[in-house]
């Protein structure tokens, strides 16, 4: 009798994680729909046009040969800068900075960040992102990579802000080689 008691209970809790698990996943990260993906689509002709900004290849040429605009700059460390550290404040106010935020006025994405060839913050617009490089994640490393727009495959709350949205990176292109990334979250509405 105690083992079979004890079997439901395995069975109980098994179901009940598979059930939890599952509604994570749902509550999670959503498939894109296909009114999102034209969306996705058009923003990655926009976001190549503001790749190509002489402004843009400037400022990831000068991290690159720097290896980053803060020198001995870390994840570490930057997760220990307030919002509005004069560190944090450069990267919305040098120059591509400037133009990272006036093209952030588009109201169909939440953010956009400018990073060099490591995945190394360059520029962002007007709040401070969660990472100072993020060379490890999909939307950076795949773009430097390919050399090439990539996009992610579902729906889900963006890191930084919260809004649900698809990442969307493309690369900066100096002659024809990938040097940076501009990256941003494409609104899901």
């Amino acid at each position: 009798m105690r083992n079979k008691s004890q079997r439901s209970i395995l069975s109980i809790v098994v179901l009940s994680l598979i059930f939890s698990i599952s509604a994570l996943r749902q509550a999670v990260a959503d498939p894109v729909p296909p009114e999102l993906q034209a969306k996705i689509d058009t923003y990655k002709k926009k976001l190549t046009e503001w790749a190509a900004n002489p402004i843009f290849i400037t400022a990831v040429k000068d991290s690159n040969a720097k290896g980053g605009l803060v020198p001995g700059m870390n994840n570490a460390k930057w997760d220990d800068l307030a919002e509005k550290d004069p560190v944090v404040l450069g990267f919305q106010s040098n120059e591509a900075g400037k133009a990272v935020s006036q093209l952030d006025q588009d109201k169909g994405i939440s953010k956009l960040y400018l990073r060099d060839e490591k995945g190394n913050l360059v520029a962002c617009s007007n709040s401070k992102p969660l990472l100072y490089n993020n060379g490890s994640k999909p939307w950076v490393a795949n773009p430097l990579k390919e050399g090439k727009p990539w996009s992610a495959a579902e729906v889900k709350p963006d890191p930084a802000t919260q809004i649900k949205g698809v990442h969307l990176a493309v690369p900066v292109l100096d002659g024809g080689k990938t040097i940076g990334v501009l990256h941003t979250s494409v609104i899901a509405e």
